[in-house]
């Protein structure tokens, strides 16, 4: 079964309207993720620059039984899944009574739906599309109705929001999961600056091609007349933000027509496709406590390139506060 709360064609003009006003011009990260730019960022997954996919999906492998025992027992609510290619261990060694991944494409969704019924007929599965750090609460239904609620948020995507953001939705996650949930969380986490610009500018150009296709996407859903061969594509390391910051960059100063507004572009001009901002784990765990999370157990590579996070919340009064 598939939920459809994805925005509305106004509220995603008010947004891109909102977003190229500001000094830099920054678009909301999930417009990138249509079905194309889902398919392009699944293959981003693969190329051999971009660690991060494979390094999870070994740590999730490797501690499957010890997660599931920490995590305890209630629906598996997985926020942002994508193709949901990471939660298999979750499924195998928890045996949840219900899986509830949310995410913003619902083509992708609803195929990764079908997907798991094939793999795990025992888990009843309930997709629901939306923009999850907008999502007020989950929708009523009887797979949510009487059962501990426990988040599961991989692939780093907490990276994408500005500390302030991150963590606004760590308390929007919490109000979500309801009292006594628990969130397991991947972060990325500071590397090389070389692996670190390698990883968002992959060789083979899907990188490129994938915020590329942000472009594609307004002048299709948005009456925009962007020409994609007048940006190229730039991914760069910001240290004193801890982030990487991707960019479309305006080759020359023009004018492009984008629901029924004109906006101008100087040459070399920066718009904003997404931001990957990276914690170590001690910086990590401040930005949870401040939302209201404790760290209750971490898990991490070898190498230290990702930690993966069990939180749980605070006394309430306290998480209410904060947030």
């Amino acid at each position: 079964m598939l939920i459809d709360l994805h925005p509305q064609p106004a509220d995603v003009a008010r947004l891109v309207s909102l977003g190229m006003a500001k000094r830099p011009k920054q678009l909301p990260a999930w417009l990138l993720y249509d079905a194309e730019g889902s398919r392009l960022f699944e293959a981003i997954c693969e190329q051999p620059e971009y660690g991060l996919t494979r390094t999870e999906t070994a740590l999730l492998e490797r501690h499957a039984p010890a997660l599931a025992q920490a995590l305890g027992p209630g629906v598996l609510v997985e926020f942002g899944a994508g193709s949901a290619r990471k939660v298999g261990p979750l499924l195998r060694s928890l045996k949840p009574p219900a899986y509830v991944p949310l995410d913003i494409s619902a083509k992708h969704l609803a195929n990764a739906c079908v997907e798991l019924r094939q793999h795990f007929p025992q888990v009843p599965v309930l997709g629901i599309c939306c923009d999850y750090s907008q999502l007020d609460q989950l929708p009523a239904h009887p797979l949510l109705e009487g059962q501990a609620r426990l988040g599961f948020y991989p692939g780093s995507s907490l990276g994408n929001f500005t500390p302030t953001d991150a963590q606004a939705l760590l308390c929007q996650l919490s109000k979500l999961l309801g009292p006594g949930g628990k969130l397991l969380i991947g972060i990325d986490q500071p590397k090389a600056v070389e692996r670190l610009e390698a990883a968002y500018n992959d060789a083979a150009g899907v990188s490129a091609a994938f915020a590329k296709n942000l472009l594609v996407r307004l002048n299709r859903d948005l009456a925009g007349n962007f020409d994609p061969q007048l940006f190229s594509y730039r991914a760069r390391w910001e240290a004193e933000h801890s982030r990487i910051a991707m960019a479309l960059v305006s080759a020359k100063e023009q004018s492009v027509q984008l629901a029924g507004q004109v906006w101008s572009f100087g040459a070399g001009e920066e718009l904003i496709t997404e931001y990957s901002f990276k914690y170590d784990p001690e910086a990590f765990r401040a930005l949870a406590a401040a939302a209201g999370w404790s760290c209750s157990q971490s898990w991490s590579d070898p190498q230290g390139d990702l930690s993966l996070h069990l939180l749980v919340q605070a006394d309430p009064a306290i998480a209410g506060r904060l947030c």
